[in-house]
């Protein structure tokens, strides 16, 4: 509960609003007591006969189910002591007031009729009623609406607190959790946790509330009766605790379910070129339908204990209700309106009651959506800015590893790693697949911590920097472009405020305007989702320009034009060619074409550092590369010797 409470109530600005809600509520209370009351009032048109001639005995009146001339004599006298002949309804209400003592209805017409003498007059008594229900009216729709909007609300500022903290995570926290489950959270947990507020604001503050003042009222009225109610509510409240436990461990599962369904969705539309390709869609459909049975299977139990509750504890209420009823009219020989309000009363008693299993079940799948919402809130970013961090506005001299380990969870992926690339230098860092060629350059905008060892600039560690300032003076071109729901201009400055002609200049410079200009609105097209309207090379050149545009002093191509034709390629080949002196480059390639240019390649193998130099001095000192070389620009021949080899050994 705690927990849940937490995590709706990150914004303090939404507790004026939860109050005015709790307010709207107490005033629904009375608005529906004194709906009952008004019923009594309109009922309660005087005396019944056997109450009125009922024999006095200790000074009460014991109402018979007989009644005699003797009896009706004796009393018209004690009646009519004037002799005047008849007898008023005022004359009997006071009569009875002194023997029997003014019940609830007779106190609050009392007090009414101060304002509206609605005893003596159908207009007032009409207004009255009219009044009520206009005030019941007006409070449920402020309840209502109020709690509408608390919800609204919370779950919008938990859905932006929830994305700015992932946001600031670090890179392996996404490599531990799916897409689905991430966007599962933000979307239906906070959705769970803003209605359980809701709920708890019912539970903990309404019901306690009406508990307690409507039982104070059925007290009034009849504290026989009232005995009732403390037999009933035990048997209420143990199904409501005994089927809470269920529903919060059924929910915690139901929820973890959803994590996985979303993310089979997920992987199967993202990779659905792939299921097609292969004939696959009797595997990808047996796998989604194992999920959606599963959690179909879940949702069923969970549904039975949610609409079980209800339904036993009306059953025990309306029991109850109907002993109220027939031993208040029977035995205590009550009226028909003081039955009525108590009855009336009791039931505003049982039902907040019934409501509360209800209420309890989004509660605990509250406390659960809010157990795995914290489990991430809870998360310490891990890579922030120490205290006094520069900001890095120019970049003078070189960039260093010195010593660099790093590794992914047990595995060591750098090992020792030293090598230094000078301002407006070009480095292209080559190696086999898995030698750790992409985390050189993660490691150097942040986007994971060193393990060991440390990367400066300018002399200075990383960490002497702002996260800010550090990657705003990187352009990076990963191997995937990313492409958002905008225009192709938009893209390209992603939430800069470049001009169109700085827009228009990166892309010719990244030979993407030629493309650019045949789609139907230019600049101005709207890429769909992934930028699935583009090929795999036209969204790779957008990339290129995005970083190009930026005109950052330091750029990052990891793989950028491993999608791209040869003329693309020779295009981009010439235009970071244009950029040599101004921008330092640090390459990552696996065609040995476009880092012909660079002045120092270096060759990693597991990690490693295996030799550093130009493309003619690896070629003579570093047998790995060479052979990388050959097999790039003879694949036959590098094949032929291959395969020689392999005989040779194989004799």
């Amino acid at each position: 509960m705690k927990r849940l409470l937490k995590t709706a109530l990150l914004g303090v600005q939404h507790r004026g609003l939860i109050l005015f809600t709790v307010s709207a509520m107490i005033l629904l209370t009375f608005a529906s007591q004194f709906e009952v009351i008004a019923l009594g009032i309109i009922t309660r048109k005087g005396p019944d006969f056997f109450e009125l001639f009922a024999p006095i005995q200790e000074g009460k009146l014991e109402k018979k189910q007989q009644v005699d001339r003797s009896d009706v004599n004796e009393r018209w006298q004690a009646l009519d002591p004037t002799n005047s002949g008849t007898i008023t309804l005022q004359d009997t209400t006071l009569f009875l007031s002194k023997y029997k003592g003014a019940d609830l209805i007779e106190r609050v017409t009392h007090v009414v009729d101060h304002w509206l003498p609605i005893s003596s007059s159908l207009k007032a008594l009409s207004l009255f009623i009219i009044l009520v229900a206009l005030i019941k009216s007006i409070t449920l729709f402020c309840h209502r609406f109020s709690s509408r909007v608390v919800a609204i609300r919370v779950s919008c500022e938990l859905r932006q607190t929830y994305f700015e903290h992932i946001q600031s995570l670090p890179m392996d926290f996404y490599q531990k959790h799916h897409i689905g489950s991430l966007s599962s959270r933000v979307v239906g947990d906070a959705a769970l946790v803003a209605e359980a507020l809701n709920a708890c604001i019912v539970n903990y503050l309404q019901t306690p509330f009406t508990v307690v003042s409507t039982l104070s009222l059925c007290f009034i009225t009849s504290w026989q009766l009232s005995l009732i109610i403390f037999l009933g509510f035990p048997l209420i409240v143990y199904p409501i605790i005994f089927l809470a436990k269920r529903v919060k461990r059924i929910s915690k599962q139901l929820q973890k379910n959803q994590e996985t369904f979303a993310s089979v969705l997920i992987d199967f539309l993202s990779g659905i070129q792939t299921v097609k390709v292969f004939s696959m869609e009797e595997f990808s459909l047996k796998k989604y339908r194992e999920q959606n049975q599963k959690m179909a299977g879940l949702e069923q139990k969970s549904a039975r204990y949610d609409l079980s509750s209800r339904p036993i504890v009306h059953t025990i209420g309306m029991f109850f209700l109907a002993t109220a009823l027939l031993y208040g009219l029977y035995v205590l020989h009550m009226n028909v309106s003081e039955v009525l309000v108590y009855c009336g009363l009791l039931y505003i008693f049982y039902e907040p009651i019934k409501k509360f299993a209800e209420e309890n079940t989004h509660i605990q799948r509250g406390i659960a959506a809010a157990e795995r919402m914290q489990e991430v809130l809870s998360l310490d970013p891990g890579i922030s800015d120490v205290d006094g961090a520069l900001s890095l506005t120019t970049f003078n001299d070189a960039i260093e590893f010195k010593n660099v380990w790093f590794k992914y969870e047990d595995q060591w992926v750098l090992k020792g790693l030293n090598f230094k690339v000078k301002r407006g230098e070009t480095v292209a860092i080559v190696g086999p697949t898995g030698s750790g060629k992409s985390t050189i350059v993660q490691l150097l905008p942040r986007l994971y911590e060193v393990n060991k060892g440390e990367i400066r600039i300018d002399g200075l560690p990383l960490k002497a920097y702002t996260q800010r300032s550090l990657r705003e003076s990187i352009a990076f071109v990963p191997q995937k472009p990313f492409l958002f729901l905008d225009t192709v201009a938009e893209n390209i400055s992603f939430g800069r405020p470049f001009s169109d002609q700085e827009v228009h200049e990166a892309a010719v410079q990244a030979f993407a305007d030629e493309f650019i200009q045949t789609l139907p609105n230019g600049y101005q097209t709207e890429l769909m989702e992934a930028g699935k309207n583009l090929s795999g090379g036209q969204q790779q050149r957008l990339a290129i320009a995005r970083a190009l545009v930026k005109k950052a002093p330091i750029l990052v191509l990891d793989e950028a034009t491993s999608a791209l034709d040869v003329v693309s390629e020779g295009h981009i080949k010439r235009a970071l060619e244009q950029l040599k002196g101004t921008v330092t480059q640090i390459i990552i390639a696996h065609r040995f074409s476009t880092i012909e240019h660079a002045d120092k390649i270096i060759y990693l193998d597991k990690g490693e550092k295996i030799a550093e130099g130009t493309k003619e001095e690896l070629l003579q000192i570093c047998p790995p590369f060479k052979k990388m070389w050959d097999m790039m620009r003879n694949p036959d021949s590098a094949s032929a010797l291959e395969n020689s080899t392999i005989e040779m050994v194989d004799a």
